[in-house]
């Protein structure tokens, strides 16, 4: 019988509880035990870690398509890789961290994290040495290399998606445009997906050059007097600082273009899974499981050409795009952003929608 532990660690969204509920039931069918870390990696620091026995009373599937994690992520004093990091107290975390993994007698334990967490997972391997690791990739910036969806995406797409169609009402109603900022860090897949979804008059995020001018004329050309404008939170404009929503907002108004902004926040990490992340994250749950049944370890679970694999976590750090965290010391964190070809891009541009300067 195989003792496994699963943690959920950085940013939550949807699909995190569908994950949890499928792999227990695929370990109960497997006669496995499972046990949930709470609070992620801070929750290995306390002596004895702070854990919950998983089965399939814990959660509910009636609940799990709750957004949120049933586990926790960690609050803003929880001690993790960062925290330790910046407050000069990484050996003592590591040492916890290691005697907490340690005293749980784990054969395999799988992390549902983003590019930070995957990233560090494989940048402190040896941690892990003693069991099976096996990672699945989740966040609503989609900035994960080689996997095509990430859990919670989609959700995001459609609470995003959701919130500006009830915002295109008032709008209507004023004869204004709303600006509004998605998150999305410093990759525009959110943005550019909900844009497309909502039917925004124009879409600026941080992988495609913009230009005001040519946005404003854009939309004092535009067949409405109302609309949308979605904004990535990656975007900057030069010589100006703040929220890019505000600043997008300010050089509108000087054209005389009358508008709002908004900030969905939080809302867009919020919502009931929808459909397509709770087969994800069924998918991503099997395959795990097939991956521990398999012998496999320092694996990330991965969507490529509609095929569920395991990838190495080496060549995820390899292959994506390399970041070094300045809070954290030799942490290399892979990234993944809106490529050229994205179709998505031209599917845009046809349909009349201003995404700045794309060829």
């Amino acid at each position: 019988m195989k003792r496994i532990g699963i943690m959920t660690t950085g940013g939550d969204c949807s699909g995190l509880n569908t994950a949890i509920n499928r792999i227990v039931r695929g370990a109960d069918m497997r006669g496995w035990d499972v046990i949930g870390i709470i609070d992620g990696t801070d929750g290995f620091c306390d002596n004895p870690p702070r854990t919950i026995e998983l089965n399939t009373e814990t959660l509910p599937l009636a609940e799990s398509r709750l957004a949120g994690s049933i586990l926790h992520n960690g609050n803003a004093g929880a001690m993790n890789f960062e925290t330790a990091a910046t407050s000069g107290k990484l050996a003592l975390f590591n040492r916890r961290f290691k005697r907490g993994l340690a005293s749980l007698n784990l054969d395999a334990l799988i992390l549902i994290g983003g590019n930070g967490s995957t990233s560090l997972a494989w940048a402190h391997n040896d941690i892990y040495k003693d069991l099976q690791l096996i990672c699945i990739p989740k966040t609503i910036d989609m900035d994960m290399p080689l996997t095509d969806k990430t859990l919670g995406f989609d959700t995001a797409v459609q609470q995003l998606t959701t919130f500006c169609d009830q915002l295109l009402l008032t709008a209507r109603s004023h004869h204004r445009w709303f600006i509004v900022q998605a998150m999305g860090r410093d990759c525009g897949k959110l943005a550019l997906t909900a844009g497309v979804a909502c039917g925004a008059s124009a879409i600026l995020i941080p992988e495609i050059k913009f230009n005001t001018d040519k946005l404003a004329e854009h939309i004092l050309n535009a067949p409405t007097d109302y609309g949308i404008i979605m904004v990535s939170e990656g975007i900057t404009l030069r010589g100006h600082s703040g929220r890019p929503a505000d600043m997008i907002s300010r050089k509108l108004t000087a054209s005389g273009i009358v508008n709002r902004t908004a900030f969905p926040e939080h809302y867009q990490r919020a919502g009931d899974t929808v459909a397509t992340d709770r087969i994800l994250a069924t998918r991503f749950a099997d395959c795990a499981l097939n991956a521990i049944e398999n012998g496999e370890t320092y694996v990330m679970t991965a969507l490529q050409d509609n095929e569920c694999k395991t990838v190495a976590l080496s060549d995820f750090v390899d292959y994506g795009d390399a970041t070094r965290d300045p809070n954290i010391p030799d942490l290399v964190t892979a990234n993944a952003y809106v490529e050229p070809d994205d179709p998505l891009l031209s599917v845009a541009q046809n349909m009349g929608i201003y995404i700045g300067e794309y060829k």
